[in-house]
């Protein structure tokens, strides 16, 4: 993830990235094991676009966007209920009943919220900031993600200034441990 562009075009290139994820994963039959190394993608890419979106969007949208408040609190009760699924499915193998449970869940989720997001929200940011700044913000999105956490972290400061503090620290230690266990890697 970090395609260029401004903030809109690159959280709807995330989120058709991870769609493509969801759609490896609804291809292959229950307990197949590539199940478990998509989900773990899926929740990878997942963890990062959220951390950038709160550490860089949902302030943007409180200090422009009319009722922002409002907006940006609801989009971080979403990532918090997603949130917890990822860490639910986390310890949970492909061959594991609940995994396909949650799985299942987690990709309701996160489809109500793109939704949300690409039909509401972006039209309401894209109308109340100028194109400089949409750019502006999809350089900070890029950044933040470099050095999100890649696992989830329920517990874990969801707006600034403690978000933002924590996050690179929490990001280093999940890229150390999936470098060393090959999370997310296929095969």
């Amino acid at each position: 993830m970090g395609h260029g562009g401004n903030v809109i075009d690159e959280l709807v290139t995330d989120h058709r990235e991870v769609e493509d994820l969801f759609g490896k994963i609804e291809a292959l039959p229950p307990g197949h094991k590539d199940r478990k190394v998509y989900a773990d993608q899926a929740t990878i890419e997942l963890v990062r676009h959220s951390v950038a979106e709160e550490a860089c969007l949902y302030p943007a949208v409180r200090e422009h966007v009319e009722n922002g408040n409002t907006l940006a609190d609801r989009e971080l009760a979403d990532h918090a209920k997603a949130e917890q699924v990822m860490k639910d499915l986390e310890s949970r193998d492909a061959e594991d009943a609940e995994f396909d449970r949650l799985v299942g869940m987690l990709m309701g989720e996160i489809r109500e919220h793109i939704a949300d997001e690409e039909q509401n929200l972006f039209p309401k940011l894209r109308a109340s900031c100028s194109p400089d700044q949409l750019d502006q913000l999809g350089d900070k999105v890029r950044q933040a993600k470099k050095t999100a956490p890649t696992r989830p972290h329920p517990a874990a400061p969801d707006k600034p200034p403690a978000n933002k503090l924590l996050a690179p620290g929490a990001g280093l230690v999940d890229r150390l441990r999936d470098a060393l266990s090959g999370r997310g890697k296929l095969g």
